[in-house]
């Protein structure tokens, strides 16, 4: 008697006895006790013995020998089912079970035979048969590479099949790909990271080699360097000239000198100040080779001894404000009253400035709060042709007017902002190389500091300021697109975010803010740039306001400025952990700005660029001034963990200094990715070749 039934549930066999069915379907209950309902269609063999277990346990055995090529050929054309070719192979009267091992082993061989419904096949064309067997011994190959490989990763040495594929495997992997399943392979097996195992197997090499290239791989694939192009644009010629010669203040490294700054008119109670800006807008268009190569790059990457420029170096030579010539420019003239300080009226004009002089910050270190004041300070630089000032008529006079300018203007920020800014160290990274070579990473690294605040950061960072701000309320005026960043607010949390509405930068404390200062080395301040010139030549803006490539601008530039911060972030990182090895630093005070768990701690050093975890002082507060011993510095991982050795004082001070920063997540250890905290704006420190951006 018939009480067993061998059914399909969704793909797979199950055999059950039948206690009850109807026409259309059956209660069966599982060996494991369950009851099931299966319709009708879903039941393709009854039978009486053995029982279900049993058949299911034997049937997957002899599944199992079936030589699948001989069943293919005993099987006849056409649509056919399970228990013919059950009697083809093993005999006219085939049993139970080798009935059901044969449906097994058909269903599980879809490269041989096509499913046609219950229990029904077809054979499979046999060129179909043959690609598909192909496939197989392949997949059984690549499975056998795969172990090889991660055998040898696993014995410490890295196959040059995985060197090959490292930055793709740990940055942008491709999860079917045989190299990166062999590291994971790996990686179980010696329950080791994937950055560890790799270093462990000596794929990583020199750690500023390995940064960098990951870095190219990420964002330059095709390399740092530049495609062949025209010339640039000649349309110089009829510009007219600046009434006065200008000077710029940079860093020592600076190449691209998008800023310069005039005054005329001291003592005569109304005073002309000019903030000139090179003007690559006029040398190039969006859709030029140059403006679409602008596009593509989206920034100058800055760090530490090496850049990778946004503009080829012979436009940027071309174009940057350049001592001993006239340039073109961009040019925001401020009527400003002497006594008070107040603007009285602005304009913008295309000119060629004369460029008297760049001064250099490394020349001018003892411009002093008390030297711009007349008094004669130890350290006051001399007036000298070497260091610029000699080539700027009234320099000092005009660099003290600025400076009582620049706190005004600040003072007012400050009054929109509702509370003063605060700000902590700068720091600047010289390596001990010729300034063309790129760095090997065994360079020597000097760390200086500087605070934000000084009088030529100042004077520098408020210009850009005001002109910035002008620019973004005139465009506005204009009903003329423009990208602009805003901050909603001071509270904790509030993000600046970039946009094509000008709102005001809580920030900043001011009512909009345009990026447009800076178009030799951002591609924002490169299309806000166009944007005016064709307001001040009275012509049609190449961007409208909803125009998909303004838009398409501002994500992918926001996205690559971003990156390129993170980038700049992680190798200042680098010659950080480099300087405390290269200096044998083992110990230093730090104050703890938060706590990450139980006894562990978020901690600034003092003195030296570093936030870093602590572990002890418990109970301590934020704020807490600690001495700290150092780990060893983890180069790859761009990691170094430290021991409170005792706490030196308590203070709440560095907590309110990190809320006011937003830093408090500051940039942390290299796992596969590094994350940093968002640059400071262009207010917060001189516009350098490392710059705050």
């Amino acid at each position: 008697m018939t009480t067993n039934v061998l059914f399909d549930e969704a793909g797979r066999f199950l055999a059950g006895r039948i206690l009850s069915e109807t026409e259309a379907s059956a209660q069966v209950e599982l060996p494991a006790g369950r009851r099931v309902k299966v319709k009708a269609a879903a039941q393709v063999l009854r039978f009486a013995s053995p029982e279900p277990a049993v058949l299911l346990e034997q049937a997957q055995a002899q599944a199992a020998e079936v030589e699948l090529p001989l069943a293919w050929e005993f099987a006849p054309e056409g649509e056919f089912g399970f228990a013919q070719v059950a009697a083809d192979y093993f005999g006219a009267a085939p049993s139970t079970v080798q009935q059901a091992a044969m449906l097994l082993a058909l269903h599980g061989a879809p490269h041989y035979f096509r499913r046609a419904g219950k229990g029904r096949f077809k054979k499979a064309p046999a060129d179909i048969v043959a690609q598909a067997l192909a496939a197989i011994e392949k997949r059984k190959k690549i499975a056998a590479q795969v172990d090889a490989w991660a055998a040898e990763l696993a014995a410490g040495s890295a196959p040059e099949e995985v060197r090959a594929q490292l930055f793709q495997i740990l940055f942008r992997p491709d999860k079917n790909a045989p190299e990166y399943k062999a590291v994971v392979q790996a990686s179980r097996a010696t329950s080791l990271a994937p950055l560890a195992l790799l270093q462990r197997a000596g794929a990583i090499g020199a750690p500023y080699g390995f940064h960098w290239r990951r870095f190219l791989f990420e964002h330059f694939p095709q390399g740092e360097g530049f495609p062949p192009l025209p010339p640039l644009q000649d349309t110089f010629a009829d510009l007219p000239q600046a009434p006065e010669p200008a000077f710029s203040i940079d860093d020592a490294q600076t190449t691209e000198i998008d800023d310069a700054m005039s005054l005329r008119g001291l003592g005569s109670g109304r005073v002309t100040l000019g903030i000139h800006i090179a003007a690559p807008a006029l040398a190039m268009t969006p859709d030029d080779d140059f403006g679409k190569l602008a596009r593509q790059r989206l920034s100058t990457v800055y760090m530490p001894g090496w850049k990778v420029t946004m503009l080829p170096p012979a436009a940027v030579q071309a174009l940057t404000l350049a001592q001993g010539r006239a340039t073109p420019a961009l040019s925001l003239y401020v009527e400003i009253d002497e006594a008070t300080l107040a603007v009285a009226d602005t304009r913008t004009v295309l000119e060629r400035v004369p460029v008297a002089a760049n001064l250099r910050l490394e020349h001018l270190t003892g411009v002093s709060n008390a030297w711009l004041r007349g008094e004669e300070t130890p350290d006051a630089p001399a007036i000298t042709e070497e260091n610029g000032l000699a080539r700027v008529p009234d320099v000092r006079a005009k660099l003290a007017f600025l400076w009582r300018l620049a706190q005004h203007l600040k003072a007012g920020r400050e009054l929109v902002r509702g509370r003063p800014e605060v700000f902590r160290a700068d720091y600047s990274f010289r390596l001990d190389k010729p300034d063309d070579a790129p760095p090997t990473g065994a360079e020597r690294v000097i760390i200086t500091q500087r605070m934000r605040g000084a009088p030529l950061d100042s004077i520098i960072a408020e210009l850009m300021i005001l002109a910035n701000t002008t620019w973004g309320q005139w465009l506005a005026g204009q009903g003329v697109a423009a990208i602009y960043r805003s901050q909603a607010s001071l509270a904790p949390g509030v993000k600046v975010r970039m946009g094509t509405k000008a709102r005001p930068h809580a920030g900043m404390g001011v009512p909009c803010y345009a990026w447009s200062t800076s178009p030799l080395r951002r591609y924002v301040d490169l299309l806000n740039q166009w944007q005016l010139v064709a307001c001040v030549r009275g012509q049609t803006p190449p961007f409208a306001p909803k125009d998909t490539a303004l838009l398409a601008a501002l994500s992918a530039f926001d996205s690559a400025y971003t990156a390129y911060a993170a980038h700049q972030g992680a190798m200042e990182r680098f010659w950080t952990l480099r300087w405390l090895r290269q200096e044998g630093i083992t110990a230093l005070d730090a104050t703890l700005l938060r706590a990450q768990g139980a006894g562990v701690w978020l901690a600034r050093a003092a003195g030296v660029p570093l936030v870093f975890t602590a572990l002890g002082a418990a109970g301590a507060a934020p704020g807490a001034q600690v001495r700290v011993k150092l780990g060893e510095p983890d180069e790859i991982a761009l990691d170094v963990r430290g021991t409170v050795l005792e706490v030196l004082h308590g203070s709440a001070a560095a907590q309110d200094e990190a809320e006011e920063e937003g830093d408090t997540d500051a940039a942390g250890p290299l796992a596969i990715a590094v994350d940093v905290n968002e640059p400071p704006e262009d207010g917060a420190a001189a516009n350098t070749d490392n710059p705050a951006p």
